[in-house]
């Protein structure tokens, strides 16, 4: 049976079925302002990808520490939030409002509001992380950098679906498995893109410390990390085989390109042109040809030979020429002897970071034959853009699959489609 539909006049909403209702935000949920927490004190961190969770959670899930208070912070002062209650992100404007599952406090700087009407938690989960609410909220954000914040009042004057209970329960219930189907599809290509991201630096490095005769008699590097390498290879400190380049220029007296951090694929040496922005200050300056090499965070090892000449963010060093060919060294710089050897001397923990003064002290092998060299580099290029093809291939389908869980949660929130009746007797409450 076809269900009639009427025009919401809302039009991030569209069309929803004819005995829905609209109700605003708030009419539905109520926004908390009180400190602290008699059921449990626990500091949680908002999260766009997992919720509102505890701070230990976060670290174990993700590897990333949050930003942490003061020793001496109290947290009775800080914002009560429940299990069940929702959060208004810093970010909201990107990932929609967050849910907690737990009792905890969050800073301050968020807003938390809960429902006061019998509603599906889970209808409304989907409801506030769909692209479409997160557009129309984003519209009330526009100017959050110059220090413009989410209200719970903008939410609270916005028209939102408003179905029977037991529809919500039908929806939740059977987007829950749903999107449970297409996040286990996701989660199985992600695993492969990882063991080929994983393959690409083991092929790096292994090319880049054993050569590729594997016949040929070997001898002790002298090096722990790398162990056995050609016996006709040489080892030299890495500051005996390049130069750096120490020029740096203020940019308002000229205009360069920019490569910042975020133009750096990890892993790959790969350009990403961004809309990257810099302000008026002194950069370093590369010319095209350059190596830059990240000394901040550098297990990600973010390094890459400049496809232009550029302003470069000063958390790059500057290569300008090498002994070696080039792009040996490029790949040098990708193995994971060297993202292992800078692991272990990074200071800091914020915002990690190595001197540049312990990577130019790594010892890099190399055979001294500059053909051998450029037999290396071509083998390499030739095999890492058969990995980056098959991985370009797989992260499309993770983009085809995303748009398909957006559309889906989408078509069913505002009852766009309805759920099929044996889904709906079987998982009605």
């Amino acid at each position: 049976m076809t269900r009639k539909m009427k025009d919401s006049g809302i039009e991030w909403i569209g069309e929803i079925p004819e005995e829905w209702n609209l109700v605003k935000g708030k009419y539905l949920f109520k926004l908390r302002t009180t400190k602290g927490n008699t059921k449990n004190v626990q500091l949680l961190s908002p999260t766009q990808n997992f919720g509102v969770i505890p701070q230990e959670l976060y670290e174990k899930l993700t590897g990333m520490r949050p930003v942490k208070l003061k020793s001496d912070a109290d947290l009775q002062q800080m914002r009560t939030i429940y299990k069940g209650d929702y959060c208004i992100s810093l970010r909201s404007f990107q990932g929609g409002f967050e849910y907690s599952k737990y009792d905890g406090v969050v800073s301050p700087a968020y807003q938390v509001f809960y429902p006061y009407k019998k509603i599906n938690s889970t209808y409304y989960r989907y409801l506030f992380k769909n692209s479409s609410f997160i557009q129309k909220i984003n519209s009330f954000t526009m100017s959050l950098r110059d220090g413009k914040n989410i209200a719970f009042s903008d939410f609270g004057n916005i028209d939102i679906p408003f179905p029977t209970f037991v529809e919500q329960n039908k929806i939740a219930k059977f987007l829950d498995k749903k999107i449970s189907e297409i996040n286990q599809t996701f989660q199985a290509i992600q695993q492969e893109i990882d063991a080929l991201e994983e393959y690409r630096k083991s092929l790096i490095t292994e090319t880049v410390t054993k050569g590729l005769d594997k016949n040929v008699p070997m001898k002790d590097s002298g090096i722990e990390w790398i162990g056995e390498i050609p016996e006709n290879w040489k080892v030299e400190k890495l500051k005996y085989l390049v130069e750096t380049r120490e020029s740096k220029i203020l940019l308002s007296d000229v205009q360069y390109s920019y490569i910042g951090l975020e133009n750096i694929e990890k892993n790959t040496g790969k350009y990403i042109s961004t809309d990257s922005t810099y302000e008026n200050q002194y950069y370093n300056f590369c010319e095209k040809g350059d190596i830059l090499y990240s000394k901040l965070r550098p297990n990600l090892s973010k390094a890459i030979i400049a496809p232009f000449a550029a302003c470069c963010t000063g958390e790059f060093e500057v290569i300008k020429s090498t002994k070696l060919h080039k792009k040996y060294i490029l790949y040098y710089l990708l193995s994971n002897y060297v993202t292992d050897a800078t692991n272990a001397a990074i200071y800091g923990t914020k915002m990690p970071r190595v001197s540049w003064n312990y990577v130019k002290n790594l010892r890099v092998v190399f055979p001294n034959q500059s053909e051998d060299q450029i037999k290396i580099v071509n083998y390499l290029d030739k095999k890492l853009t058969i990995i980056d093809q098959i991985v370009r291939q797989k992260q499309q389908q993770l983009n085809h699959l995303d748009k398909y869980k957006q559309s889906i949660i989408y078509e069913y929130v505002t009852g766009k489609k309805q759920v099929p009746e044996k889904e709906g007797v079987k998982n009605a409450q």
